[in-house]
């Protein structure tokens, strides 16, 4: 949280926005992650108690609001649709990605530090309840549950 007070409200005043995103990453399974294009398209589906349509932003928005408020809450479950992991945070993200078993990718030749990626296909969650574990290499290498092998989600 920054120091700062924001406007029109005390100085721990979340936005709402950004409650609900850090709402969100508490969601999320241990072993599992969303990419921050998966938490703005769940924010941008959810109604407001008042049925009123939700308002919200993109995936820069959730990163921005990850990045200032994040870290309260899981925020190595949040992550880059690559799977890399976040730029200076690799080695607290990854040590909390083995301590819950997330799938990971070897790091390839050219990454920078030997560090391995999230397995993306095996690793996201698409927010269903029961969805909690992550994906066996032969339903992400058949594309099950996710309309493809490449593991994007897809509406049916």
């Amino acid at each position: 949280m920054t120091d700062e007070a924001l406007p029109g409200g005390p100085p721990d005043a979340l936005p709402e926005y950004a409650e609900r995103v850090l709402a969100v990453a508490e969601t999320i399974p241990p072993g599992r992650v969303m990419t921050y294009g998966d938490v703005a398209e769940w924010l941008a589906h959810e109604e407001q108690p008042d049925g009123r349509p939700a308002q919200g932003g993109g995936p820069r928005q959730v990163g921005r609001v990850m990045a200032l408020y994040g870290g309260a809450v899981p925020w190595w479950r949040v992550v880059r649709a690559d799977g890399v992991l976040l730029p200076g945070h690799e080695l607290r993200a990854l040590a909390h990605y083995r301590e819950e078993g997330t799938p990971l990718r070897p790091a390839g030749r050219a990454a920078e530090g030997n560090v391995p990626r999230i397995a993306m296909a095996r690793a996201r969650w698409d927010g269903r309840p029961g969805d909690d574990a992550a994906r066996s290499d032969a339903d992400a290498a058949s594309g099950a549950d996710s309309g493809g092998t490449d593991g994007v989600k897809r509406d049916t």
